[in-house]
């Protein structure tokens, strides 16, 4: 999951104008996403619901997206979600690992 968000993060902070005009960019941040809601759905029930701090229905439900409707991904949508949602995932990301 932490590389999935730093792999978005890498190309995100060139900004949204590149992510508005660059097929490729939004490529790789459409991805990135999906392979990060597809590690959330790999974690089981009885994690998710001990780490509320991961708000899985959202992950996974972002990754359905993608995936069925990839040619009408809203990508206000998108940008709204590596903006505002992704560092504190990463946050909460890295924090469950320094406990480990």
């Amino acid at each position: 999951m932490l590389e999935a968000i730093q792999r978005v993060e890498r190309y995100a902070s060139h900004g949204r104008d590149r992510f508005d005009t660059d097929e490729l960019v939004q490529t790789w941040v459409l991805f990135h996403l999906r392979i990060l809601g597809q590690a959330t759905r790999a974690l089981s029930p009885e994690f998710l619901e001990a780490h509320p701090e991961i708000p899985a229905a959202g992950i996974i439900g972002m990754r359905n997206i993608i995936v069925h409707q990839y040619f009408g991904i809203d990508k206000d949508l998108v940008w709204a979600v590596v903006e505002r949602e992704l560092g504190p995932l990463k946050d909460a990301v890295q924090s469950l690992l320094s406990q480990s």
